[in-house]
């Protein structure tokens, strides 16, 4: 199953050589929230595989990014010790318009015809 997710590009790591033939890369989006007027921000660590390592190369820090992820998950056993990993594996990322702030005007839309104002001298005619 396939998940997404839109915020800001905080942190980008280093591509890390895990083994000969296993390389990892990690990186932070920010999300921000409002709930009942109070933003909550959260972090969220996602790490990319292989030839997936290069996703985040053309995206910068601040940038707003929409990332498509996997959840992966693995039982690891030490000492008799059972330990469960959870990972946000990203695939895809694209770049997203930063949403525009509260109250702010919309932009205009010059495509609509315009109606002329009343009394203009113009045409009264419906037709």
């Amino acid at each position: 199953m396939s998940f997404e997710i839109t915020g800001k590009l905080i942190v980008k790591y280093n591509t890390v050589q895990r083994s000969e033939t296993f390389k990892t890369r990690e990186f932070v989006i920010e999300k921000s929230d409002d709930i009942n007027g109070r933003v909550i921000n959260n972090y969220i660590k996602f790490q990319s595989v292989q030839d997936r390592t290069g996703i985040v190369d053309r995206f910068n820090e601040g940038e707003n990014v929409k990332v498509y992820f996997n959840i992966k998950g693995t039982r690891w056993e030490k000492d008799g010790k059972v330990n469960y990993i959870t990972n946000l594996d990203a695939w895809r990322m694209e770049s997203v318009m930063a949403a525009p702030a509260p109250g702010a005007d919309p932009m205009p839309n010059y495509n609509t015809p315009q109606m002329p104002a009343a009394g203009d001298g113009g045409d009264d005619l419906p037709f």
